[in-house]
């Protein structure tokens, strides 16, 4: 299922063109237009869902699936030995400006606590 208006559907669909650093069957994942960070990737599910908490009510395993990505994106990026944060921001009030499910992968430099 597609958002016709979803940027990231757009995405998805190749109509808007990114960075894509992986992408399985079911994930896709592209570096980040305004990166916060040395290393900055977004990783969503290929299907649309408005944020985290619907994709995993309505399929849990896609969440697994998209965390299971950030990770591979850790790897290739060289960030998992020295750490990452993984970021889902999950309504208008924690800063979610797209409203499609994503992580972001955000590392390659000491992240200060708290975050907010």
């Amino acid at each position: 299922m597609a958002d016709s208006d979803c940027l990231f559907c757009k995405i998805v669909a190749g109509e808007i063109s990114a960075d894509i650093v992986h992408e399985t069957d079911s994930t896709m994942a592209f570096r980040d237009l305004e990166p916060q960070a040395p290393v900055h990737v977004l990783v969503i599910p290929k299907q649309h869902q408005p944020n985290a908490a619907a994709l995993v009510g309505a399929d849990p395993s896609g969440l697994a699936e998209v965390i299971a990505s950030a990770h591979v994106v850790a790897v290739t990026e060289g960030i998992a030995e020295s750490g990452y944060r993984l970021v889902a921001n999950t309504g208008a009030d924690a800063h979610q400006t797209v409203f499609h499910a994503h992580v972001h992968v955000l590392g390659g430099r000491t992240m200060s606590w708290p975050p907010g």
